[in-house]
């Protein structure tokens, strides 16, 4: 039986479940120091000066550092550079020097004998701060001195499209602040070895290997002296892992102390200093024909990036900005970020950066043209989605240096697909019908692009004289069950159980190099490393055992933890003799590695785009505004599952991250740029008993040409589509004239749509004045939550 494709007992799992996981707390080392950082309790200020005397005296205090301490000039890069952007002006240091730019910013490091003691000696530690007036604003931010550069894709004809088109529908769409808040936040623990001169970290999670290369930069160590090693995440979802302060100033302080020095953050730094995620301000347009089918697509949007360039550089706004045509037939798109710099936390990368908000405006404006034509939404998506026809389908234009070709296999039937699937027709005449009996009942579809598959990445497997199988690879553990995965791939090739593969991720000893885990790429690009380097496994075994069985080489075929000749079963020899074999003279050659060992490196030439629909229906209550899900569903193409359940979970888990995005969850500021956000009180997650059974439905029905073994990723569809289906869910429910204005839709928000009188339970009708009316309004919305009037709000769920 394949090791494919079938949900196995994860390898994870047993030591999780009894408690035995290791997470960068339960990393102790004899004579630790704690690290406390000092942060800026205000968004903009001149800083005069950093009193530190009163600190340093206390006993027990090991040393208190300010950028004075630290090499001159350090900034941290980024690690994916963007094609005529300039970012040195905009990098962090990891101290502030001269001006703090946001609330939480680091401005000095406290070291102590114990945490309780650090925090202490912090709250000792004086600022002198003269605040400046800060912008908060990315639309109306100076552009001279914020904005950091425009990021344009595009194609066709645009202009010409508009001129000629029957029809043209426009919104101004805003998507709020939010981001990954994992249950774990950050920390690293970093310990020096005064006998070899090495460096080794605990806790850097989703890309290890390259985050070795910026710390050996900065700390101006060979890369060979700094060891990286593996920890349980608890979350990660692209926000954790990155290159922060905090990651240089831990091994930095190690070192210059000469002891081991941890760092743990709590959950009000986690809320003020870990990147948040989503604040766009969009203004998109569509032109149809008399039919309803798309002629173009323009969008300009303004990325409000916080204070800093942090490690991910463009990627937000590139994806943004590349992939809003979506599955569609699409035949002139343009589309331009403005990257600007705010008073605010520095943005990254968190699950589904871009798409989240590029599938809100563009699916949100396409249900205002379906009003606006008087066009059911879904029909109105049927006549544009891209068929088996059209595929592949090339965009002419490149995302991250590669051309962007859709590899599906029909999106129109994937979404007819996926209706029939969840039932949801009858989930819209039971709106319909809850509509006419007086409740705020409606439903919503959207349909999604994403993007997988992207860059390199390394592994190596061996087996040994046991006939123990190892594999070493560049992916890293954050929860989502990597470990389980790559042995399922290794195991397919070898013949052995996936519950007896040995799975090491990012140990940097034991591999020079790989990839990370980021973008849906772990199984797609990972996955692909590990099968190449089994395959080459094989290769040498079959040579070593031929000799052995007297059989040709090519006749011996994989069977039951061993080789064995085709059709001849008997025949055979098991790895454990084979690899021992492996180390005779016979076997060893100057140039090759000795045993059963394969290396190798996959970089995909190209990325593959998996798609999906997301459905909802919800039910808003008159009184509060507040919104409760009824029903949700995803379908999505995986191209083929190593692991289904795994994938479901993939699917869900980002489900419900999507929802709290669109519903609840948001970083708020008042008119200083304080910070309102700062615990799970008030930063909303949604609850368990918020959310219904949701749905999820895998299909399998289009492999990826990409790649050997037809793999898609599936780690941001589940959030991908959620802001955009819940909107439409929601205007639904209101019968909008105009659109919803902004995400998320706590009941504040709801009420203001509500009380505008610009819904009716039943109507489906558009109007551009009334749609005219209600952006103004959104915008002055917009100017009230700012200025932190809208701090305070209850859960935007009601247990159902």
């Amino acid at each position: 039986m394949s090791a494919l494709g079938h949900s196995v007992p994860r390898l994870e799992d047993d030591r999780l479940l009894r408690g035995r996981g290791r997470f960068h707390d339960d990393v102790v080392r004899p004579g630790q120091l704690w690290l406390r950082v000092v942060r800026s309790p205000v968004a903009h200020a001149e800083l005069r000066g950093v009193d530190t005397v009163r600190a340093a005296a206390l006993p027990g205090v090991a040393a208190v550092v300010t950028a004075a301490d630290l090499p001159p000039g350090l900034r941290i890069p980024v690690r994916q550079p963007h094609p005529g952007l300039d970012f040195t002006d905009w990098l962090q240091p990891p101290l502030a020097a001269g001006r703090v730019r946001y609330a939480g910013e680091p401005v000095a490091a406290v070291l102590a004998e114990d945490p309780y003691l650090a925090e202490d000696a912090a709250e000792l530690v004086g600022l002198d701060l003269a605040e400046l007036a800060p912008v908060l604003d990315a639309r109306t931010a100076p552009a001279d001195a914020h904005e950091v550069g425009v990021v344009d894709f595009g194609y066709g004809d645009v202009d010409a499209a508009f001129a000629g088109a029957a029809h043209v529908v426009s919104a101004d769409l805003r998507t709020g602040r939010h981001s990954g808040t994992p249950l774990e936040p950050r920390g690293l623990v970093a310990e020096p070895d005064a006998d070899t001169g090495r460096l080794t970290v605990w806790g850097a999670a989703k890309i290890p290997h390259i985050n070795r290369r910026v710390l050996a930069s900065l700390l101006a160590l060979p890369e060979h002296r700094i060891h990286m090693r593996e920890t349980d995440a608890g979350g990660s979802f692209g926000i954790r892992g990155e290159f922060y302060p905090e990651d240089f100033l831990v091994p930095f302080l190690a070192l210059r102390t000469g002891r081991p020095v941890k760092w743990s953050e709590d959950r009000t730094e986690h809320m003020t200093a870990a990147n948040h995620a989503r604040e766009q301000e969009h203004r998109i347009e569509l032109a149809l024909d008399a039919d309803g089918r798309l002629l173009a697509l323009r969008d300009e949007a303004w990325l409000d990036n916080g204070a800093y360039i942090r490690t991910h550089g463009a990627v937000v706004a590139a994806l943004t900005a590349s992939m809003v045509s979506g599955p569609y037939r699409l035949p002139a798109c343009r589309s331009r970020v403005h990257i600007v710099t705010t008073h605010k936390t520095p943005i990254g990368t968190y699950r589904a950066p871009g798409r989240f908000q590029h599938n809100f405006v563009r699916e949100h404006a396409l249900d205002l043209a379906a009003n606006r034509l008087g066009i059911d939404p879904v029909e109105l998506r049927r006549r544009n989605l891209l068929t088996a026809a059209e595929l592949p389908h090339q965009r002419p234009m490149q995302v991250f240096g590669s051309p962007m070709v859709l590899d599906g296999k029909d999106h129109l039937e994937h979404f007819d697909k996926g209706r029939a699937a969840v039932g949801y027709e009858r989930w819209r005449t039971e709106a319909a019908e809850a509509r006419a009996a007086g409740r705020l009942v409606g439903t919503g579809c959207a349909v999604i692009l994403e993007k997988a598959g992207l860059g390199y990445d390394s592994a190596v497997v061996d087996i040994g004289v046991t006939g123990a199988v190892r594999v070493v690879m560049g992916g890293a553990n954050v929860g989502q069950g990597i470990q389980t995965v790559m042995a399922q791939i290794a195991a397919e090739e070898l013949a052995v159980p996936a519950g007896s593969v040995h799975v090491v991720l990012s140990d940097t000893d034991l591999l020079p190099d790989g990839g990370g885990t980021f973008g849906s790429r772990s199984t797609v690009v990972g996955g692909t490393a590990v099968r190449e380097a089994a395959l080459k496994v094989l290769e040498r075994a079959r040579a070593v055992a031929g000799e052995l069985l007297g059989a040709e080489p090519a006749e011996l075929v994989p069977h039951e933890g061993g080789l064995a000749v085709r059709g001849a079963p008997e025949r055979r020899l098991d790895w454990g003799r084979i690899a021992a074999a492996s180390f005779a003279p016979r076997w060893t050659a100057t140039g090759e590695e000795a045993g059963l060992i394969g290396r190798a490196t996959y970089a995909a030439q190209g990325m593959t785009y998996p798609y999906g629909a997301h459905f909802a229906q919800v039910e808003v209550d008159p009184e509060t505004g507040a919104v409760r899900l009824l029903r949700y569903a995803v379908t999505y193409e995986v191209g083929r599952a190593v692991h289904p359940e795994s994938v479901r979970g993939q699917l869900l888990g980002g489900a419900v991250q999507g929802i709290g995005g669109a519903l609840s969850e948001e970083f708020r500021y008042d008119e200083r740029g304080t910070p309102l956000s700062l615990t799970l009180d008030d930063y909303l997650w949604p609850r368990a008993a918020d959310l219904p059974e949701i749905q999820v439905e895998v299909y399998e029905d289009a492999p990826a040409p990409g790649n050997p073994l037809g793999l898609r990723g599936a780690g941001e569809g589940g959030t991908a589509g959620s802001g955009a289906v819940l909107a439409g869910a929601v205007r639904d429910a209101l019968g909008l004239a105009g659109d919803v204005g902004a995400l998320p839709l706590h009941p504040s928000r709801v009420r203001s749509l509500m009380s505008r009188g610009t819904y009716r339970t039943t109507s489906r009708e558009t109007s551009d004045e009334q749609s005219d009316e209600q952006s103004d309004e959104m915008s002055e919305e917009k100017s009230d939550a700012m200025s932190g009037e809208m701090s305070h709000e209850p859960p935007a769920l009601e247990a159902s």
